[in-house]
């Protein structure tokens, strides 16, 4: 299984590197006309500073990259940044992609389980832009696409569980659900780093029907170990009165300790047992 995962990553790795290479690489001819346009608003450039400088200047911050269109084509080299960066303001236009890991919450999804019983689960997905270029070439809004799929996976996935598994394998069901979010948006240069589930919501009839089942296995042990306790105590019963029997003298002790007991909980009355034999003595005469 770990040498499947290592050719599926060199594979995705082997893929991602053509994508960018037949970005990167792409005719970079503009034609004539383009080529008279770019000219053109380079001499507009130097004519009108040093008030164009403004417009020509760009800065990009360190968590962004720059994608500079130059009359509708990405320029070589993929995105620019972090740092300075000249443009020809009439020709080139200017996309900046914010390469920080972004967290969004999957809003509570109503899923059917493998065992037909309705849940409500939600959760929370962490993923950064890995390749600012496909990106922004390659989707329109990666950004809502990756959500509007992490809602559709989590139902997907969830509808393949039965309530148990929900309930007791959430590390295995986000798991899943990374490894196919990941696949799914490689393509568009996102990098799923974490999914988590939040939250399992049950129907509240089944919540009580849950409590109920739960009460009664408890009582039904209860009941169990009560029913040992008492064959051990019989058993032990058992046991005292055999060895009782064969010392007629073990009984009169017990039953001095019953009274040394009794009296040792200040009660106001006390009751002696008397032998047996004692009273067929008296009953006699």
């Amino acid at each position: 299984m770990a040498g499947d995962a290592r050719e599926s990553t060199e594979m995705k790795e082997q893929r991602r590197r053509e994508r960018q290479s037949a970005l990167d690489n792409h005719d970079g001819s503009f034609g004539v006309c383009g080529w008279v346009l770019v000219l053109f608003s380079l001499l507009l450039t130097i004519i009108t500073l040093p008030v164009s400088i403004w417009m020509c200047i760009k800065i990009v911050k360190e968590y962004e990259r720059a994608i500079i269109f130059r009359l509708g084509r990405i320029l070589r080299g993929g995105a620019k940044g972090p740092g300075l960066f000249f443009i020809l303001p009439c020709t080139d236009s200017l996309i900046n992609v914010d390469m920080r890991t972004i967290t969004f919450d999957i809003p509570p999804q109503e899923v059917l389980t493998k065992d037909s019983v309705t849940v409500s689960v939600d959760g929370v997905v962490y993923y950064r832009v890995q390749n600012a270029t496909l990106a922004v070439a390659n989707i329109t809004n990666a950004d809502a696409a990756t959500r509007l799929l992490a809602q559709t996976t989590l139902r997907n996935v969830l509808g393949t569980k039965n309530l148990a598994e929900i309930l007791s394998d959430r590390e295995e069901i986000a798991h899943s659900m990374q490894c196919t979010l990941d696949d799914a948006t490689d393509d568009w240069g996102i990098k799923v780093e974490r999914v988590e589930i939040k939250d399992v919501k049950l129907p509240q009839q089944l919540q009580r029907a849950m409590a109920a089942e739960a009460e009664a296995s408890r009582e039904a042990r209860a009941k169990v170990i009560a029913a040992e306790g008492e064959m051990n105590a019989s058993r032990a019963l058992k046991e005292a009165s055999l060895v009782i029997a064969e010392s007629p003298s073990g009984l009169q002790l017990r039953y001095l300790q019953t009274l040394n007991t009794i009296a040792a909980e200040k009660n106001s009355t006390i009751i002696f047992p008397l032998p047996m034999d004692m009273m067929q003595a008296f009953m006699k005469r």
